[in-house]
Order: C-alpha cells, then sequence, then structure tokens
C-alpha cells in the first residue's frame, strides 16, 4: 500500500527549482510566508522517506529506533552548521521560536536583566522576567544601536540595582511587521562591549538570509521550523551551553535525567540539548528542517536573495501605486528589508478585505497587528499622520513572499486591491 501524506499539489515555481520547489494548490496565491511558509519538496521527500521507518529516539534497541535515533542527531549537527553553530553550543529542538524563547527565559540566571526593543514580535516581549527593559522603537537602524548603547551604559553605571549580574539583549534580526532588517552584527557588537549577551529572533530573517551565529557573534538564535518550509511543528535555539547546563530543565520527565532514585530529591539530570528535551521528540520536524537547511546551504543564496528582492521591489511599488493604500514602516523607505509588506487600505476594514481577497481572488493575506501589538498600532498612527488620512482602520494587511512567488502573484493582488479603491 502507497501511503499518501498530501493532497495532489503541484510544486509552485517562483525564484527557484529543484529541492526548493515549494508545494501549492494551483490557483491559489499565498502571499502568506510570514506567518507559515508552505512545505519545501526536500522537506516533504525527507518526511516521507523516514515515515516507514518511524520509531522511538534514543530508547529502542531496534533497527527502527536506532535509524531514527541517527537521524534525529544527524538533523540537530545539519542545524548546527547551516546556523554556525560554535562547538561548544547547544541545538536543542523546540516547538517553534516562541518555544525557542521561552526556554530561554526560563534558564537566564538569576537577575539577569532583558533589554529589548518595542517593535518586536510578541514572542520576544512576553516571556521576560519582571525588571526588563523595553526600549522604544528607533527611527532607523542607527538608533537602535545608540538607544542600546545608552541603556547597557547606564545599566553598568548603576542606573538599575543590579548593575554587576547578567545582561541580555533580545532582538529580531527582522521585523514580521514590516520586514526592516534590524543591524544585529552592530548591536552585537555593543552588547560585547558593555559585557552583555545578545539573543535572536530569526524567525523572519532566516527564510531570506543566511544567519551564522559565529560570523554575528550573538549568543542565541531562536527559529521556527514553520517558517522556514519545514511545516511539521519543529523549531530550535542554538546557542552557548553554559546557562542552559545550569538551569533546572524546560520540562521534567523522560529523557532528560540520567538516574531517578526512589526519594523526590532523587534525581540527577542530563546535561546537554536532552536536559531541555524531555518526553519523545519531534522527529519528523527536525529531520524536515534540517533537509530543508541542506538544501539551502547546497543553494546559491546569493540568487534567490536578488531575486526575492526584485519581486519585493515589483510589490511595494505596485502597492505605492494604489492611491488608497498606505505602506506601513518603521524606518525610512530605503532602508533594506526582506519579504514582507504591511499596509491598509484607507476607508476600508482590513479583515473585510483580507476575506474578499481569499473568497473573490482566491488570495491569502495575513490581517490584524500580526502578534507584535504594540509596533503594529504606532505603525498605524505614524501612516495616518504621514499620510494625512484619518479614515485608515485600526488594523493592517500583510503580504509576505518567498520561494514559489512569481511575479504573477503580486500582479493578482494589485488588480484585485484596484477594485476596492
Amino acid at each position: 500500500m502507497t501511503l499518501t501524506i498530501f493532497p495532489p499539489a503541484a510544486p509552485s515555481r517562483g525564484t527557484t527549482a529543484g529541492p526548493l520547489d515549494v508545494l501549492g494548490v494551483p490557483g491559489q496565491v499565498n502571499l502568506d510566508y510570514a506567518a507559515t511558509a508552505p512545505c519545501a519538496r526536500v522537506a516533504a521527500d525527507a518526511v516521507a522517506d523516514l515515515l516507514p521507518w518511524h520509531a522511538s529516539v534514543h530508547r529502542g534497541a531496534g533497527a527502527l529506533s536506532r535509524r531514527c535515533t541517527l537521524a534525529y542527531e544527524r538533523a540537530r549537527q545539519t542545524v548546527g552548521d547551516f546556523f554556525g553553530a560554535r562547538t561548544d553550543d547547544h541545538v536543542i529542538f523546540t516547538r517553534n521560536t516562541t518555544d525557542a524563547l521561552n526556554l530561554l527565559a526560563r534558564v537566564l540566571p538569576a537577575g539577569t536583566t532583558v533589554v529589548t526593543f518595542g517593535g518586536e514580535h510578541h514572542a520576544n516581549l512576553l516571556p521576560w522576567p519582571p525588571g526588563s527593559v523595553r526600549l522604544p522603537v528607533p527611527a532607523d537602524p542607527a538608533g537602535a544601536v545608540r538607544a542600546l548603547d545608552a541603556a547597557l551604559g547606564e545599566l553598568r553605571r548603576g542606573g538599575v540595582p543590579g548593575r554587576d549580574l547578567p545582561v541580555l539583549v533580545a532582538v529580531t534580526g527582522a521585523g514580521n511587521v514590516t520586514g526592516e532588517l534590524w543591524p544585529v552584527t552592530e548591536l552585537a557588537r555593543v552588547a560585547r562591549r558593555h559585557r552583555a549577551r545578545i539573543a535572536v529572533d530569526a524567525a523572519q530573517l532566516a527564510p531570506h538570509a543566511p544567519v551564522d551565529l559565529t560570523a554575528l557573534d550573538v549568543d542565541y538564535l531562536a527559529v521556527s521550523g514553520h517558517k522556514l518550509y519545514a511545516p511539521f511543528g519543529a523549531g530550535a535555539l542554538v546557542g552557548r551551553a553554559d546557562w542552559l547546563d545550569a538551569a533546572p530543565p524546560y520540562l521534567a520527565g523522560g529523557g532528560a535525567t540520567s538516574h531517578v532514585g526512589a526519594a523526590t530529591h532523587d534525581v540527577r539530570w542530563a546535561t546537554g540539548p536532552a536536559r531541555h528535551e524531555a518526553g519523545t521528540p519531534n522527529l519528523l520536524g527536525a529531520v524536515a528542517l534540517a533537509a530543508v537547511c541542506a538544501a539551502l546551504a547546497g543553494a546559491d543564496r546569493d540568487a534567490l536573495h536578488d531575486a526575492e528582492q526584485a519581486l519585493l521591489a515589483r510589490l511595494r511599488d505596485g502597492i505605492a501605486a494604489l492611491p488608497h493604500v498606505v505602506e506601513l514602516r518603521a524606518f525610512g523607505p530605503d532602508s533594506p528589508r526582506v519579504g514582507i509588506v504591511s499596509f491598509v487600505l484607507a476607508g476600508r476594514d482590513s479583515a473585510e478585505v483580507a476575506a474578499h481577497l481569499a473568497a473573490d481572488h482566491d488570495i491569502g493575506v495575513r490581517d490584524g497587528l500580526f502578534c507584535a501589538h504594540p509596533l503594529a498600532r504606532r505603525l498605524l498612527a505614524e501612516a495616518a499622520g504621514r499620510s494625512g488620512r484619518r479614515d485608515l482602520p485600526p488594523t493592517a494587511l500583510r503580504a509576505s513572499i518567498g520561494l514559489g512567488s512569481t511575479e504573477e502573484h503580486v500582479d493578482r493582488l494589485f488588480a484585485a486591491l484596484a477594485t476596492l479603491g
């Protein structure tokens, strides 16, 4: 019997070909990559190949279990290599970026001050302990560097109690509302100067550009497979081992221990990734994520970047040409960004527009505040001020592109939006 995993779907041929083709439904235009990217052919193939062998990981002596354990640990190595993990870093598989950042929040040494910006996704705003510092969204990337330098300087000078305690800077690599790139390298340099660590939410950056912990000189990296063309429920936290090995397990249970005695206190926890991966892991998610990482590692990333940037320019230019559409942005209009554009239609409810695009034009976009409520509300207010429009809605629309997106897709969006003017 042949096992069918996916309904019939053709690869969507856009900016790529081969293993990085993405699965899609003919006739449907998916412009919601920033929420969940379509599945890459290589990820689907990796899952299909392993399914007949699917068994327990780390817990069995049979051939199936041994093969799955090897596949799982190879996936860990592949993901670590792809993101430039150092030899003493841990690669811990999680459910997604939110899970990874919550894990990091749980292992912070006592008294750690976390410094973030107000433009973060909720996953990088909500997990941090009381006393965290949230800096305003700057007007440009250089402003972010200056603001962080000033804030860390104040912390170390004693403006906040516990100036000698650990400090963690947590910042996005690319904003999920606007796609704008944050100056991670410069922020890392500032963090180093002030003896702080830095964690990067790379959920939106990793699908569009190479991300290397060593090259960026950052301490932790959080990613989601479902943003990276591997929508099988796996993500990763990659980074320095010391805080991870010193903290209690994120989850208590089987696989996280090296010894459990009869007494309730007689427990020795494992070190390494196993310490925070209790229970049966998401083997297929890890393998799918690793398959995409390997395929991207072998691809011409410069060519993919150039193709995406050309399509992004077409998308932004087309939106700008519509008189009733206003784009959201935090930085200047020419600030570098990945394939994400958020906008509003004057006088139109965003949820109703999204429903109309789906029902009448087979176009999928996102509407709302994109799990970044403080930033999105600020940008909506600023857009009203720039445009002089008083009829902008309280929520926005977001179109996002990636592998498999085409000129036809964005042109169909323009044509549909034009009918709503």
